[in-house]
């Protein structure tokens, strides 16, 4: 059991060691990205856009194309989240937190599985990129995900938690040792998200009925 743990210890401590700035300067602006979005403040928009914009190429270096692809869409998606949470609400008026009903998540989760069937197949059959389904399905899982936090809907911190626990695993898979970190820190920052976001929320229904 020794052996195999030190193994371990000591790929990890190499692959830290082979870190690129790029994916370092990336995973600090993601960390803030996050970190601004549990307290939803709306700077958190522009640090998407830039740590997506060096995480396109990271990715793209690690032939992990569908989520090369993903970060392009992210920083559209940025200045959209920026634009909707400056005045997305009622008549120009501050977003506000909401719920998604049953059907809409029906809806969400069928766009998400059946994209990732036809793109997985597809970059499967096309590229080189070592995991194409779990790629397809953390691309399309992200893409869905991003757009109901840009909207400011709850259960958007739900579906980060099952996303970002996949990208644990895609990322450490490609050998992107701080991404690896990133996620895993995401996935419990997503469950602070959600609980802040629920209290929030309480808050504004007790405001709008006092």
């Amino acid at each position: 059991l020794a052996a195999p743990m030190a193994s371990a210890l000591a790929q990890v401590s190499e692959q830290f060691a082979a870190l690129s700035l790029a994916e370092v300067v990336a995973v600090a602006l993601a960390i803030a990205y996050l970190l601004l979005a549990i307290r939803q403040n709306i700077w958190c928009w522009p640090c998407a856009v830039l740590s997506t914009a060096i995480y396109s190429g990271v990715f793209f270096e690690s032939a992990l194309y569908q989520q090369a692809a993903l970060q392009l869409f992210y920083i559209g998606l940025g200045i959209y989240g920026w634009r909707q949470w400056h005045g997305g609400g009622e008549q120009g008026t501050e977003l506000r937190v909401s719920n998604f009903r049953l059907s809409q998540h029906a809806i969400a989760i069928a766009v998400i599985f059946s994209l990732t069937l036809v793109t997985g197949w597809l970059t499967a059959r096309y590229t080189r990129t070592p995991m194409p389904y779990l790629d397809a399905f953390t691309a399309w899982g992200s893409v869905v995900t991003a757009w109901m936090m840009a909207r400011k809907v709850l259960e958007n911190w739900l579906y980060w938690m099952v996303v970002d626990s996949m990208m644990v695993v895609l990322s450490w898979r490609a050998d992107l040792p701080a991404t690896t970190a990133l996620f895993m820190i995401y996935v419990a920052m997503a469950v602070v998200g959600f609980l802040g976001w629920r209290r929030s929320q309480r808050l504004q229904q007790a405001s709008a009925t006092a």
